[in-house]
């Protein structure tokens, strides 16, 4: 059965493009929008959204589905207060960058019946910016939907069938793993880069300071590095909040990896280090 109605409890970059993504797929459906007064005028004014509200349980009256595009924190408490109020046939699933402590809210909300009635999801997707005025309808395009099941998940069951179709149809791969895995892996291939481009960002601003005119001519790649530092706190407080544990293990192996390079800058272990991490274009190519 189609699609009839979907909510999105936050209108922001994600929940904005995901709108975007499905107008321009021509989803029939109606979709509604979650959020503050201002932001879901200007949603509605990119036609992102049908309707909005500001009670997101006034929000989630009538969907087929209801994606929570929030902060991991606030996704952990609309579970705890929409979870209840739902009815059977209505699937909840959100885009937390973390995944355990979501899933394991919605199995204490859910109980037995928490895999027909949650589908845990994360697209790897994003941008430095936050806000519908940054959302792309193609912004999921060939990025990764990370899925985490819960315990005897059936992926043909009607509604997340449904739901699942639409993200391959938004042009996103669909990577299935347990959410402690996906925590750990996005420890490294998410959480770390921020941090480490906030980092360098930080030190940058301290060391130079007033001279920091001159930090451009360090070109495309100090761009790069430092490129996702403008990302919001608001957003990454509760990333590090909700995986503190992996992201300190991967911090504590890189400053490691710094010192040896430190204390082997005249040495031939800094030719090793290249050589090791000339290794990851290999794997990447394969």
């Amino acid at each position: 059965m189609p699609l009839r109605q979907l909510t999105i409890i936050g209108t922001g970059l994600i929940g904005g493009s995901f709108a975007l993504a499905l107008r321009k797929r021509r989803f029939k459906g109606r979709i509604i929008g979650c959020d503050r007064e201002p932001a879901l005028k200007r949603a509605k004014k990119r036609g992102a959204i049908d309707e909005g509200f500001s009670n997101p349980l006034v929000a989630a009256r009538g969907s087929d589905v209801v994606l929570l595009a929030t902060p991991v924190l606030a996704i952990v408490d609309l579970i705890e207060r929409l979870g209840p109020q739902l009815p059977a046939t209505a699937l909840l699933t959100d885009v937390g960058s973390t995944k355990a402590l979501i899933v394991d809210r919605a199995v204490k909300v859910f109980g037995k019946n928490a895999g027909k009635r949650f589908l845990g999801g994360h697209p790897m997707a994003g941008k430095e910016h936050s806000g519908i005025e940054h959302a792309d309808p193609d912004l999921f395009q060939n990025a990764v939907w990370f899925f985490t099941p819960l315990p005897r998940q059936n992926f043909k069951q009607e509604r997340i069938a449904d739901f699942t179709e639409w993200i391959d149809k938004i042009g996103a791969r669909i990577i299935i793993l347990p959410s402690d895995e996906h925590d750990q892996l996005c420890a490294w291939i998410s959480h770390l880069p921020q941090m480490i481009s906030t980092a360098l960002a930080a030190a940058l601003v301290e060391e130079f300071g007033e001279q920091a005119s001159l930090l451009p001519a360090g070109g495309r790649a100090l761009r790069e590095m430092t490129r996702i530092s403008a990302s919001p706190y608001s957003m990454w407080r509760d990333i590090a909040i909700s995986n503190r544990k992996n992201i300190e293990d991967a911090l504590l192996k890189l400053e490691q990896r710094l010192a040896h390079i430190r204390e082997n800058l005249s040495t031939r272990a800094l030719a090793e280090e290249f050589d090791q991490a000339h290794k990851l274009l290999k794997l990447y190519s394969q």
